[in-house]
């Protein structure tokens, strides 16, 4: 029994360490993202909750998203950055990467991920998903065909929503 006890134990520390790492690497990242935030966006925690932040991305210019205001939330695990934080869009979005609930098709934030990336190039990848498009990986296949074939459609359509959600 005391053997028990020393392992449950042991695997509370364990999982304080992972918990202090990551809150160690959050902050660390929300320090460089204050000095130095990529273009168009912004990000920071919500209240005091420095694994849940609050992200906004302004759409590109050079897409039918341009001038609308996206918000996004995140959520980092207790073990990021060997986990992918789980973002979405919260502001309704017409994208074939992007579905009604605001999940996400975006490779690093699945099977891509790696512990080098930081929120940052999550939300610079975000902002590029906006400007291309990625119909070949759809969450949305019907928005992707629409995509492929009438892509004048699309875009008025997309540009139709962020005037009514994003703007």
């Amino acid at each position: 029994m005391v053997c028990l006890h020393s392992n449950r134990s042991w695997c509370g520390e364990v999982s304080n360490q992972i918990n202090s790492m990551a809150m160690k690497r959050i902050s660390k990242e929300l320090v460089d993202f204050s000095k130095d935030p990529p273009t168009n966006c912004s990000a920071g925690p919500v209240g005091e909750d420095i694994f849940h932040w609050q992200a906004a991305i302004i759409g590109p210019d050079d897409s039918p998203y341009s001038g609308g205001c996206f918000n996004l939330t995140i959520h980092f695990p207790t073990d990021y950055p060997f986990k992918p934080p789980k973002v979405s869009f919260s502001t309704k979005i017409y994208h074939p990467n992007i579905n009604s609930n605001g999940s996400i098709c975006l490779d690093i934030l699945r099977g891509q991920w790696s512990p080098a990336l930081t929120i940052s190039k999550v939300l610079l990848s975000i902002c590029s998903l906006l400007t291309d498009p990625n119909p070949d990986d759809p969450l949305v296949p019907e928005i992707a065909r629409i995509y492929k074939t009438d892509i004048a459609k699309y875009n008025e359509t997309a540009r139709g929503w962020t005037q009514r959600y994003a703007m």
